[in-house]
């Protein structure tokens, strides 16, 4: 299934990877990787993750060894890719 990316996301990712090298190099090509794993898992199994009961249609799968959750829809032709946050981040308010 093919996947696509809000601006939000997109932003997302930049800012995740700016963040992560100041780990080091190993620390940030580690979760990029695990980023295009858990991506590639879900455009292959798009109803894997569980919904979000407050946010009919959004699902949300955790990263797993690193502090981020990928927020998406599953629509009919394509995965979404709404927002990756930062487990530490409070919940946003705005509805999408």
């Amino acid at each position: 299934m093919k996947v696509e990316y809000t601006k939000q996301a997109l932003a997302d990712l930049r800012k995740i990877s700016a963040d992560s090298r100041e780990f080091g190099e190993s620390v940030t090509v580690a979760l990029e990787s695990r980023i295009r794993t858990v991506v590639a898992h879900l455009a292959e199994h798009p109803k894997a993750a569980a919904p979000i009961a407050e946010r009919p249609g959004m699902r949300v799968v955790p990263l797993i060894r690193y502090p981020y959750k990928i927020f998406y829809r599953a629509l009919e032709d394509r995965v979404r890719i709404l927002h990756i946050r930062h487990t530490a981040r409070g919940p946003r308010t705005k509805t999408r």
